[in-house]
């Protein structure tokens, strides 16, 4: 039996946590196409509140997870630089859902994601990664200053840990199963 495949997006502004969540949730070793920051970025890339970033994803990140043997759900991470968000039209094709990862440190990154996935009528929900543990803002807090429909999940999470990932893609799943039965009605 082939198993019918599931595709989930895991987007959101540069340095967001996007492939940390796809490492810490895939059950296989993680498909990255990351590359060194360099000098020449700098003038393009603004490193504020990530300084502590070294590489960047410049085409996707790429996981699986079984859910049952008839049954696989594939992630793929977008790139977090403008530059690189022509790919997400062709990424995005397919999806039946999508996680938008934000970082309360700069929330006005989130707001292109959201956008994204508001215009093209793809479910999402969104992930409040909590760097270090830092919890600055409400679930509540996050929804009202992206604008977000009450249906929307917010969820704060760690996306370094998997139970974290797990809950987060959950609520997604919850939220796309929850579309799909108002629409049968």
């Amino acid at each position: 039996m082939v198993p019918g495949a599931v595709k989930i997006l895991v987007a959101g502004g540069f340095g967001v946590g996007k492939t940390t969540m796809v490492g810490s949730v895939s059950e296989i070793a993680p498909l990255r196409t990351e590359e060194h920051l360099t000098q020449a970025g700098i003038e393009v890339d603004s490193l504020d509140g990530v300084r502590e970033k070294s590489a960047t994803t410049v085409a996707l990140d790429f996981g699986r997870i079984t859910l049952r043997a008839d049954l696989v759900l594939y992630l793929f991470g977008t790139p977090g630089q403008f530059r690189f968000w022509f790919m997400w039209d062709d990424l995005a094709l397919g999806a039946l859902g999508a996680i938008v990862l934000v970082d309360t440190r700069r929330l006005e990154a989130g707001f292109a994601a959201v956008d994204f996935f508001e215009q093209r009528g793809i479910p999402f929900a969104v992930g409040v990664n909590c760097f270090h543990g830092r919890r600055d803002r409400t679930a509540e807090d996050v929804r009202l200053a992206l604008d977000l429909d009450p249906g929307v999940p917010v969820v704060l999470c760690d996306v370094r840990e998997r139970d974290s990932s797990k809950e987060l893609l959950l609520a997604l799943l919850d939220r796309v199963h929850q579309e799909a039965l108002a629409e049968s009605r």
